[in-house]
């Protein structure tokens, strides 16, 4: 055989192996890291729906120690938490102790301490659930209920990297003011029969309160990570100027993500693929605003990237902001258990899992319909942007093999 008939033949074979490879990977059963990632989807499915009102029986531990002790360097939980129910539904009904403005930041929330001694952030109502946010894909209050479905997507994608969140209806009158702080206590006021309170944040103003319903306030409730996992805040590689007329450095250099993989800790370690499995993960909600972003102290880049604080989600749902997936069509490499995840969840699986997840929170509906299919649709935006990396760079370039699991301490 002549050698350029050789070549060609080599290049046939090289081709034909990178198509079984991106078979075998989409949605395909006959590899042991498809059939590996096939057996913790079917997992994910059989533990997603959450029994109502669980109560924990087999233990001594109040819930906040269980939950607390789930936390490790790449979870907040695991894989296999049969005690989820009950730590939620002990988020949505324990007895609230302390009440006190929000931790600093933009938006209005609350900070309580429930019963035990277990801080929690109270984020309330604003929106009906099928007011559509017009303007920026940022514009708008925080959306409690987004940061509740915005949790159920984490265990549904199989990330498991966001605080436990709950919907709870909170009496103002019987269940915070009594134990207020001063501070807290001053910004409430009354609009009519209804009790309001405005807090304490950039944006928070008198003008501007959350009201409940009569006494009775609708809001989600996210427990707070255990102090002995203090965070750092890191500046989004791919953040956004919020100033008009003034783009970002990866809104116009579409070879950005060569410059990002040269700086710690995006140089080594599993940070940037966190970074691409967390722009997945907002173009699926329409959060277009982490300019920020939380790791454990000291990770020295391993930890995972926390998605903490996904109010900013399911604003509208007829719009799909693609420059949120930026970090994934710039750099071109996604997670091979990511993709496989993805993969599963086509075909209407994503919004199917959703409504499953979600059937027992205590302010269910958590998400309209046109939230519910925007979700479908993103999806295959997404797989459709990895299909194009694929073509473009080939399989082995595009899908890396990382399953960095560190160990509990």
């Amino acid at each position: 055989m002549k050698l350029k008939q050789r070549v060609v033949v080599l290049c046939a074979v090289l081709f034909l192996l990178g198509l079984a490879k991106v078979f075998l990977l989409d949605g395909g059963e006959g590899s042991a890291t498809s059939r590996r990632d096939l057996r913790a989807f079917r997992k994910m499915e059989a533990s997603l729906a959450l029994a109502k009102e669980a109560r924990l029986t087999h233990t001594l531990q109040s819930p906040w120690e269980v939950a607390a002790q789930w936390v490790g360097p790449r979870e907040v939980y695991p894989d296999e938490t049969p005690e989820l129910a009950a730590v939620l539904n002990s988020l949505s009904t324990a007895h609230v102790e302390r009440a006190d403005v929000g931790y600093k930041g933009t938006q209005l929330k609350a900070l309580l301490v429930l019963d035990g001694g277990q801080k929690v952030v109270f984020k309330p109502k604003r929106y009906t659930r099928d007011y559509v946010v017009e303007g920026e894909p940022y514009a708008g209050y925080d959306r409690h209920n987004a940061e509740i479905a915005a949790f159920h997507l984490d265990r549904i994608l199989g990330f498991r990297r966001a605080p436990l969140v709950v919907g709870r209806f909170m009496n103002l009158r019987t269940e915070i003011k009594p134990i207020a702080t001063d501070q807290l206590l001053s910004t409430f006021l009354m609009h009519g029969n209804n009790t309001c309170f405005y807090g304490k944040c950039y944006y928070c103003r008198e003008t501007e309160p959350a009201c409940a319903d009569g006494d009775v306030m609708e809001g989600s409730v996210t427990l707070w990570l255990p102090d002995v996992w203090p965070l750092q805040k890191h500046r989004h590689p791919w953040g956004r100027t919020y100033r008009e007329g003034k783009l970002a450095r990866w809104e116009y250099d579409e070879s950005y993500c060569e410059a990002v993989k040269k700086m710690p800790p995006y140089d080594s370690g599993p940070r940037l693929l966190d970074v691409i499995d967390t722009a997945i993960f907002d173009y699926l909600i329409g959060n277009a605003d982490r300019h920020h972003y939380e790791s454990f102290q000291d990770d020295g880049g391993a930890s995972m990237l926390i998605l903490l604080d996904n109010a900013k989600s399911f604003g509208n749902p007829a719009l799909d902001e693609r420059s949120i997936l930026a970090p994934l069509y710039q750099c071109c490499m996604l997670r091979v258990s990511t993709w496989n995840r993805l993969n599963l969840l086509k075909g209407g699986v994503l919004s199917s899992a959703m409504r499953q997840a979600t059937a027992h929170d205590p302010v269910f509906p958590v998400l309209t319909e046109p939230h519910l299919a925007a979700l479908d649709r993103r999806l295959n935006g997404v797989l459709a942007t990895v299909r194009q990396c694929i073509e473009t760079q080939g399989a082995d370039n595009t899908l890396i093999e990382d399953r960095m699991n560190l160990p509990h301490p």
